[in-house]
């Protein structure tokens, strides 16, 4: 298994579902050799060997630009030592997969590739052992361009991954559609694998710090409903849409406040337009956050909005509801698809959204309707159910199982 992150050296819901996705898969059976590009151990990790491909920190790979591709360029050149971009990084990585696979006792039977980070990885793994390649797209550049061409850099990473592979993973139906339609990939071999959450791993609502958000928490007392999104700040996350419709939303209700929990290019620009609104006073800015202040945002808030343009699934959803958020999604984001007692609306519809929040924020019986009804179902898809179609879609590749 070839990906990027894991936690706790993670950056957003990749190595989170990455994680969870190889322990249900090792449950299920797998021995899995998981290579992360980066030196830091994962000695907590007993379900797996974790192989580190690089020298680097994981805070190289935060500052490389993992998920900002829009100056990403492919360049076949390699240094050793010279990892300070993307691209040398992904280069490195592949350096690392050539070496190991010189031992062939170190071949795989399936070659399973995270997103365009380790898509060449993986294809080159493929080629030296001949082991099936898979390829697990948990967003495409389309959706990562929030609507624009986007890098064709990096289309053509994800064209030549998704061409090369015997099976391509797709977090959403509509994920697969773009697959489809813009790779022009076989139908046929672009299977949906939704994510989940594994709730019994989680921080429980017990566990919440009422002294973490004070003034939160007074705002509350004053009758104010807590909004929040937890994201990183680009044009894919639809952030600007959330903050007309907030101030919109406000005009109507004053008593509502927005929490921002992430960091990105948009941060500026976010502030600026809370401040143009008139809304500055209830937008509160969190950074990037972990731990209990990460959980404490998800515990203080009633509301969770997601509002990407394009969200190939969105485990944030997830996980708002696992801490009684009601949930507010984007019909353009795949968690809308496996949840229903969520209200949807589209991205752009910022008058439709700016109405939700104001029925939200003025009626407890659906606030509270809202947040019973997704907890019960939340749960309803679960990575042991996922592990298993994805065990099952291995043994397709390799001519089925071995009784």
């Amino acid at each position: 298994m070839l990906g990027w992150e894991l936690p706790p050296h993670n950056s957003g819901g990749l190595g989170v579902a990455c994680f969870y996705m190889a322990k249900a898969m090792a449950n299920a059976g797998a021995e899995i050799d998981f290579v992360v590009p980066y030196s830091e151990q994962h000695d907590d990790i007993k379900f797996m060997n974790v192989l580190n491909a690089t020298h680097l920190s994981a805070l190289h790979k935060f500052g490389a630009g993992a998920y900002d591709s829009a100056n990403f360029r492919i360049r076949s050149e390699y240094n050793s030592g010279s990892a300070l971009d993307i691209r040398s990084i992904q280069l490195e990585y592949m350096a690392f997969i050539e070496k190991l696979l010189e031992d062939k006792d170190a071949w795989p039977e399936i070659i399973h590739a995270h997103d365009w980070l380790t898509m060449e990885a993986g294809k080159r793994a493929s080629e030296i052992t001949g082991a099936p390649l898979i390829t697990h797209m948990h967003a495409t550049e389309f959706d990562r361009a929030g609507g624009s061409v986007g890098n064709p850099n990096i289309h053509h990473i994800e064209y030549e991954g998704a061409s090369a592979s015997a099976k391509v993973f797709a977090v959403s139906k509509n994920t697969r559609q773009i697959i489809i339609d813009k790779y022009k990939i076989d139908p046929s071999k672009v299977e949906v694998v939704y994510n989940a959450i594994e709730p019994g791993d989680m921080a429980s609502l017990e566990d919440y710090d009422q002294e973490t958000y004070r003034y939160l928490e007074y705002l509350k007392t004053q009758g104010y409903t807590i909004l929040m999104t937890l994201t990183r700040f680009t044009v894919q996350k639809g952030l600007t849409y959330l903050m007309e419709a907030t101030a919109k939303a406000a005009a109507k209700n004053p008593k509502i406040a927005l929490l921002l929990v992430g960091d990105g290019e948009q941060r500026n620009e976010l502030i600026r337009m809370a401040a143009s609104y008139g809304i500055a006073d209830k937008v509160f800015f969190t950074g990037f956050l972990r731990g209990d202040r990460w959980r404490d945002s998800y515990g203080v808030a009633d509301v969770f909005v997601l509002s990407s343009v394009n969200e190939p699934f969105g485990l944030t959803a997830l996980e708002a509801a696992h801490f009684n958020n009601a949930l507010i999604l984007s019909h353009q984001s795949g968690v809308a698809e496996v949840l229903n007692s969520v209200l949807k609306y589209d991205f752009w519809d910022v008058e439709k959204l700016a109405r939700q929040i104001v029925a939200v924020s003025t009626s407890p019986s659906l606030l509270k309707s809202l947040k019973d009804g997704v907890r019960k179902e939340y749960t309803r898809i679960s990575w042991r159910d996922i592990a298993e179609q994805i065990m099952d879609e291995f043994y397709s590749v390799l001519g089925g199982r071995d009784e």
